[in-house]
This record gives C-alpha cells, sequence and structure tokens, in this order.
C-alpha cells in the first residue's frame, strides 16, 4: 500500500469513528473523504457495506442487530413498527423475516436493496403518537412503544393476524410493559376501541 493511501485510509478511518464507525456516501464526502478511498478502503476489506452508499468500519464489533440499524440510517422518517417492534420488545414468539416499517402517508417510498422491508403507511397522530428512540450498536432507532405496538396490531389483524394481537397483547400485559390507560388511549387515537373493548376487558 502506498504511503499516500495509507495516510488517506487513517484520515478517513478517525473521521468514521468520529461519527460512531458508519457513514453514508454523501456524509463521508461531506466530511472530507473522497469517494475513490472509500471504494479503495471497501475493496482492501477497512469498511463492509451495510447496504448501497452506507458502509461501515470492519474492524469494529459485529452489529447486534444490522437490519434495524442499516433501515434506520437510511431511512431515518421511518418507524420501526408491528412484528418488528413487538420482536425487539420481546413480546411475540414471531420471527420477523423482513423490517416492518410505518411511514407517514404521502412520504416517498425507500429503495433499498437488503434487507426486505414491508411498509405500512400510517397518518397524523396514529404515526407520529407512541415513538421511542432506543440505541442499537449506538444508532438511534426509532420505534414505536410496547402499548402502541399492540394497538397497532389489532389495527393491521388483517394483514398480520388477530392471533398475533392477541398474542402481544396478553405478553404485554402478563409482562406489566402495559396499562390500560396507555391500551385505551392509543385505541382511541388509532380508532380501534371496538375492536379491542372485548379484549381488555377479559384482562380485568
Amino acid at each position: 500500500m502506498k504511503t499516500q493511501d495509507r495516510d488517506n485510509f487513517k484520515k478517513a478511518k478517525t473521521l468514521f469513528l468520529k461519527q460512531g464507525g458508519i457513514l453514508k456516501t454523501k456524509e463521508a464526502i461531506r466530511v472530507g473523504i473522497h469517494p475513490r478511498t472509500l471504494y479503495e478502503m471497501l475493496n482492501a476489506g477497512v469498511l463492509e457495506r451495510l447496504n448501497r452508499g452506507l458502509y461501515r468500519l470492519a474492524d469494529l464489533p459485529p452489529l447486534g442487530n444490522p437490519d434495524l440499524v442499516s433501515v434506520s440510517l437510511k431511512v431515518p422518517h421511518g418507524v420501526i413498527c408491528l412484528i418488528s417492534a413487538l420482536h425487539y420488545h420481546d413480546i411475540t414468539t414471531q420471527i420477523p423475516h423482513e423490517i416492518y416499517l410505518a411511514l407517514e402517508r404521502g412520504t416517498e417510498p425507500p429503495r433499498l436493496d437488503h434487507p426486505p422491508i414491508r411498509i405500512f403507511w400510517f397518518t397524523g397522530r396514529a404515526f407520529a403518537e407512541g415513538v421511542e428512540m432506543h440505541k442499537i450498536d449506538g444508532i438511534p432507532i426509532h420505534i414505536y412503544s410496547p402499548e402502541k405496538t399492540v394497538v397497532d396490531c389489532f389495527k393491521y389483524r388483517n394483514k398480520i393476524g388477530l392471533d398475533v394481537a392477541i398474542e402481544a397483547l396478553r405478553e404485554c400485559w402478563r409482562n406489566r410493559r402495559c396499562t390500560m390507560d396507555q391500551l385505551w388511549y392509543y385505541a382511541k387515537i388509532c380508532r380501534v376501541t371496538n375492536v379491542m373493548r372485548p379484549y381488555l376487558e377479559a384482562l380485568v
């Protein structure tokens, strides 16, 4: 490796580390890394490609949840929802084989090579309320709270299955991850009070 290349790699690596070890191509260029240096670092195994235009230092510890990290970085205006959120909160036995992502209606859908995503269009308060920010591998992830996710499952029961929603409700309640007031609050926002009423009454 040429001395200049080595110096460029070292400088770029320092800039990556300042940003948590992950950068988009545009961000890398903005902080002073030449596109050619990015590609050379990728070819040399110094960087790994998480997604199109998204790179990470290869010698960092393995990501605990690379799919959530990748989607959250590529689609920062999206919110992890439904089965992906249930799985994150550990209130389901379902294993998501794609990332369930909520977008506000009217937003341009993302174009991702990987991982597979399933988009659900939310509107108004149903999109904005109940969003939590968690850090996974140092990356901020927007994800719906357990109680909001349970209610969303009832709202989208025809798409994911009523049995999934009922199981999530029971697990959330049994593990004291939600209160009746919280569930009722989001049920009103999502307009599923009549659907959820018999299941909520069976809990008490």
